[in-house]
């Protein structure tokens, strides 16, 4: 039963990384909770840890097939990139050492306050890239650290910040979600790094053979086996989707994830 539920949820990643930008976090930490139940106060943090290397493959993937004049929109916005890898590596580390309970309600509380943000302030449902003076813009450095830490931390990868700014920023959600692959890969390397070399406290003493330090290397292969062929294919052939339609997708994944996280355990 977890094998065929890892193999779906590694295709429903598939899909929330091509139309979303998302790379897994958000659909992967509630079920390799769910999953690792038994790691106990654990589970938390190894759902985190699993969830960054399998954010690493998908969206260095899903950067590697994507037209080289979309992701050239990312310039202009100078240090981004490094200092989203910075602020991933500290949110990384903290995350190794926080309690779980915590860090699980504040996963929740991070998602419940940026939905109600998507749908509460103005930018988000609807585009602005015909009133947007000068056309898209750039996201500014200096946002890289706040986003890089929250991120690693939640093991969320960064998606659910960067998408909306870029929005907000006059980009069309097709382009926003594409650019959000490379920006999670900036976030979940370095957190993956980290993760791969510490190990939970509890669980040390009696090491289950599928864990690296803080990752379950078997449900990151399974998710992975779902998630690359979808991928590769709807980055090929991708749907057709409506903006303000993409927006409210957008949204609802984002309650539905606050739903089963609320739900799991």
């Amino acid at each position: 039963m977890d094998l065929a539920l890892l193999l779906g949820i590694g295709v429903l990643t598939g899909v929330t990384t091509v139309l979303f930008g998302f790379g897994g976090g958000f659909v992967t930490v509630p079920v390799v909770m769910w999953v690792d139940a038994g790691l106990g106060p654990d589970a938390m943090r190894v759902a985190t840890a699993t969830s960054a290397v399998v954010m690493v493959v998908n969206a260095g993937f899903a950067t590697a097939v994507t037209p080289r004049h979309v992701l050239d929109r990312l310039r202009g916005g100078g240090g981004l990139v490094p200092l989203l890898a910075a602020g991933a590596s500290a949110g990384a580390f903290v995350a190794l050492r926080a309690p779980s309970g915590p860090v699980r309600w504040a996963f929740v509380g991070y998602v419940a306050v940026t939905l109600a943000d998507l749908l509460l302030r103005p930018g988000f449902l609807r585009p602005r890239a015909e009133t947007t003076a000068g056309g898209p813009k750039p996201l500014p450095a200096w946002v890289g650290p706040p986003i890089g830490a929250v991120a690693a931390f939640l093991g969320v990868g960064g998606s659910v910040l960067t998408v909306p700014a870029m929005r907000r920023a006059g980009h069309t959600m097709r382009v926003a979600t594409v650019l959000a692959n490379p920006l999670t890969l900036a976030i979940a390397l370095p957190a993956t790094v980290v993760s791969l070399g510490g190990s939970a406290a509890p669980v040390t003493a009696h090491l289950p053979a599928h864990l690296v330090g803080t990752v379950d290397l078997r449900a990151a292969a399974l998710l992975l086996l779902g998630a690359l062929p979808v991928i590769a294919v709807l980055r090929r052939r991708p749907p057709r989707i409506a903006d303000r339609t993409h927006a409210w997708a957008y949204a609802a994944l984002l309650a539905a994830v606050i739903m089963a996280m609320a739900l799991s355990g």
